[in-house]
């Protein structure tokens, strides 16, 4: 199965959604919660992906997108395939 990363926040309910999302997939995720990390973390993450909001989504080091994107590939049936 694919390796699942959450970049999130503790107040962010569109993180809740994404991770319920998954959750009744049965996938494992990691979380990384950018409100108990270093702010560089989130520097970082910013750099890497162009984005400023929570959740970024990547599996297998590709970077998905946040909860829409992550909601629009599961209704579209391509996300099973990303996950396998």
């Amino acid at each position: 199965m694919a390796q699942v990363t959450i970049y999130s926040t503790t107040v962010c309910p569109y993180c809740v959604r994404a991770k319920q999302l998954l959750e009744r997939k049965g996938v494992e995720y990691k979380e990384i919660n950018l409100s108990k990390e270093a702010p560089e973390v989130r520097i970082e993450l910013m750099q890497r992906t162009n984005h400023r909001t929570v959740p970024q989504i990547f599996i297998d080091d590709q970077f998905i997108g946040g909860f829409d994107q992550l909601y629009a590939l599961e209704r579209e049936g391509k996300l099973d395939q990303l996950l396998a």
